[in-house]
């Protein structure tokens, strides 16, 4: 019994490592802070999480100390919860970039090789609020138009633009769902006329006409 729970813990909880920095809202903020990021978002019962773990560990190791660049992880599970939901993690896992307060999507592989080679390429100081000097004029300006609005204005921008995202999402669900429901329609139609003519000695009349 001990040692298939042993087990069962080893399988929950493959898909993170005690090697790589574990990200929550407690220690996100002082662990980020003037970094550039690279965050996998994760569940531990996810198999494909599982399957990078040990590439991520790997890719964790050659990071570790850097002045830079971060390599970190998130249990979307435990207490890394509230920043996934903050950056409206869907899936595991789900691999993000960049400034810590502007994260952006990874698309690329995810085993080392790739992975590594990504993280050297984007893995630098960027343009960001704690990194202003490296932003270009049209980006300090904007900064700096942001920076003049308080709390109340921006937080009523920001739940704008998050309503706008939502509705074009519903929007599109909607088309599709309408789409497959189209789809599933003219596929039945399709089928019961094909019964038809086959019911209505379709494949006789050819046989009789190839006799002619």
């Amino acid at each position: 019994m001990m040692k298939f729970f042993l087990l069962t813990l080893a399988s929950l909880t493959a898909g993170a490592s005690a090697a790589v920095l574990s990200l929550t809202p407690d220690n996100f903020a002082a662990s980020t802070e003037g970094k550039t990021v690279f965050l996998k978002f994760f569940a531990p019962w996810c198999g494909h999480c599982k399957s990078m773990a040990a590439d991520w560990e790997k890719l964790a190791g050659d990071w570790a100390d850097d002045a830079v660049g971060v390599i970190a992880e998130i249990d979307c599970t435990a207490e890394g919860k509230p920043l996934c939901d903050a950056n409206e993690v869907k899936g595991f896992p789900s691999i993000k970039y960049g400034d810590p307060s502007d994260l952006q999507d990874y698309k690329g592989a995810r085993t080392y090789e790739p992975l590594a080679k990504f993280a050297k390429e984007n893995l630098v100081p960027v343009c960001s609020i704690k990194n202003i000097a490296l932003c270009d004029d049209e980006k300090k300006a904007e900064i700096d138009k942001f920076m003049k609005m308080d709390a109340a204005e921006l937080d009523g921008m920001i739940a704008g633009g998050e309503d706008m995202i939502k509705n074009a999402e519903k929007t599109f669900d909607d088309a599709l769902a309408n789409l497959q429901s189209t789809y599933e329609k003219l596929s039945a139609d399709k089928d019961k006329t094909v019964e038809a003519m086959k019911s209505a000695g379709m494949g006789l009349m050819k046989a009789v006409l190839a006799s002619k």
